[in-house]
């Protein structure tokens, strides 16, 4: 019998600051490639939205998972990011555990977006832009990390009900938010919300909505204004924020560091407190799978249903 791990039972095993530890520990097995990644297939349906397929392998585990990204799901009441997590032994290819995807990416999500303003920001207030699934998750993460975080979204009741829910304040304007020392923004990525000299000296933007081709939160102007950091640099440069900068000959690997570069010592952080920093994020099969593994831990000691197949 397989261990089916619905979104409540993710939530239950993986706590956000057991999600920050995992997901750290999953980009310095990348970066040292002690972990592989096969690249993130597309199957779009747009404009309504896509599916994506993403495989990981590391830490004697084999990960798919098979989720979708429709940005106009939540007017029709329907979640934006559905799918399934399959985690199997990579020793014999047995499946040992299925878990939600939406629950999986939004943790993870919001354990990389804490984790780059952490590694990358000054210390300073904190903002998040969103207060979808995973805005929420990236607000619930600072809160959990004793960080005083403000939220923002275009809909404000939903921003008030996930302040209340999560014990964040929410920001008086968007204005207000985006003037953070450490900013999360997590949109569908259809707006530039950093426009050209928008960014101030120190701040730190963590852009976790363009994870996709045509998706953009910062303009290219602004990017070349800042330390440019990101998850992995051939999802970021084809498919994500830096797709744009990298397309117009303004920006090549050598500009670029990656989060885990940094976590391990191979590459420099934030060079001055008035030093501006981005870090891009496409999300990474490797972050679903260190959440896959924190949650198996915790397997026996939750009442999961099974399946059998």
């Amino acid at each position: 019998m397989i261990p089916l791990f619905r979104a409540q039972d993710v939530w239950a095993a993986v706590s956000p600051e057991r999600a920050v530890e995992a997901v750290r520990d999953g980009f310095v097995a990348y970066e040292r490639g002690e972990w592989t990644m096969p690249p993130k297939v597309y199957v779009p349906a747009y404009p309504a939205g896509d599916f994506r397929a993403m495989p990981a392998l590391g830490a004697g585990h084999a990960l798919l998972k098979w989720v979708t990204s429709y940005p106009g799901n939540p007017a029709r009441g329907l979640p934006t990011v559905t799918g399934l997590v399959l985690l199997s032994d990579a020793s014999d290819g047995r499946l040992v555990a299925v878990l939600d995807a939406g629950a999986v990416t939004a943790l993870r999500t919001g354990a990389a977006a804490v984790l780059a303003a952490e590694t990358l920001g000054r210390p300073g207030t904190a903002a998040v832009v969103g207060a979808g699934v995973n805005g929420k998750a990236a607000a619930r993460t600072f809160v959990a990390r004793g960080q005083d975080a403000l939220v923002w979204d275009v809909d404000p009741a939903r921003a008030e009900a996930a302040a209340e829910e999560i014990g964040a304040r929410v920001a008086s304007s968007r204005e207000e938010a985006l003037d953070a020392d450490r900013v999360v923004t997590v949109t569908p990525g259809n707006e530039v919300i950093f426009v050209e000299g928008s960014l101030r000296p120190g701040q730190h933007v963590s852009l976790m909505g363009a994870d996709g081709p045509g998706k953009a939160e910062i303009a290219v102007e602004e990017l070349m204004r800042a330390r440019v950091f990101c998850d992995d640099w051939e999802q970021a440069s084809h498919g994500g924020e830096l797709a744009a900068a990298v397309t117009a000959g303004r920006l090549d690997r050598e500009q670029v560091a990656t989060l885990g570069a940094v976590l391990t010592g191979e590459a420099a952080g934030r060079g001055s407190d008035a030093e501006v920093t981005v870090f891009d994020s496409t999300g990474l099969a490797i972050q679903d799978l260190a959440i896959a593994l924190a949650a198996l831990e915790h397997a026996r000691i939750l009442d999961l249903p099974t399946v059998e197949l």
